[in-house]
């Protein structure tokens, strides 16, 4: 069964469709089946995994406001054992086509109720805001992976954030965790870079990931290519660092599950 983990965080600019992308890829390398549903009107990480823009395609819209079937949606990627659910403009309109819906908030999630058997990782990019997309994404998904830029204001775009996904557990997603939080844009010259690390380090403490996102003009590049940074340049720094967030999640996932075997068996 799938572990969904959203990507988001209600500033832009932080890293979010990068992580998404290149996380799914790395992942998906790595042997793990893995799905990415692009949850973004933007489309961007439809784009920066390699899909030239396609009005005849189908996308999440369809399955969100028309409960089109999966088989319908889903595309193959160039990445070996990574599938993608794209978006295109239309879901700006969802978003507001969803407000007088029945359920509008659990749609992604029953959706992907006969989807989640096929992988061992879904990865929901999410838009720079906290609207209907986001709130699917969050309700749908089992944890929330958030990236956060190496810069002043960080802490308190994040401490926002936990608040919105307190009160999501409370009426919505109960079991809803925090994957971690996941410097990016991380520059290792600078003091700012260190200074902020060492902050959300000490104040969230073993819920920051340990690897780091380099600041890294390869990593930039690479959307504008259609490439996850893998294919694009794989010995650059974020290549690297993908590389070792992906192992960290399949780390705690299987710890995850370890840790669940050993319960099941002191209860029996």
């Amino acid at each position: 069964m799938a572990r969904v983990i959203a990507v988001a965080n209600q500033k832009g600019g932080v890293g979010k469709t990068t992580t998404a992308v290149n996380l799914a890829a790395c992942l998906a390398v790595a042997e793990q089946s893995t799905l990415l549903i692009d949850c973004d009107s933007q489309a961007n990480a439809t784009a920066a995994i390699g899909f030239q823009k396609d009005p005849a395609r189908r996308t999440i819209y369809h399955a969100l406001i028309l409960n089109e079937s999966f088989e319908k949606l889903v595309q193959k990627s160039q990445v070996q054992g990574l599938d993608v659910v794209p978006a295109d403009k239309n879901l700006a309109g969802a978003a507001v086509e969803l407000v007088l819906a029945e359920s509008r908030e659990y749609k992604l999630q029953s959706f992907l109720q006969n989807v989640r058997p096929n992988y061992k990782f879904i990865v929901l990019d999410c838009p720079p805001a906290l609207d209907l997309l986001t709130l699917n994404a969050l309700v749908a998904a089992d944890a929330v992976m958030i990236p956060i830029q190496c810069e002043y204001l960080a802490l308190e775009g994040v401490s926002e954030l936990l608040d919105t996904l307190m009160r999501i557990r409370r009426t919505l997603n109960p079991s809803l965790e925090i994957e971690g939080i996941l410097l990016t844009m991380y520059d290792e010259r600078t003091t700012l870079s260190r200074q902020v690390a060492t902050d959300l380090r000490s104040f969230f403490g073993t819920q920051v990931f340990q690897s780091l996102i380099p600041r890294n003009v390869r990593l930039a590049e690479a959307p504008s290519f259609g490439k996850p940074i893998i294919f694009y340049d794989i010995h650059s720094k974020g290549a690297e660092g993908y590389t070792q967030l992906a192992q960290e999640v399949i780390g705690n996932a299987e710890k995850r599950v370890g840790a669940g075997a050993r319960s099941a068996h002191s209860g029996a």
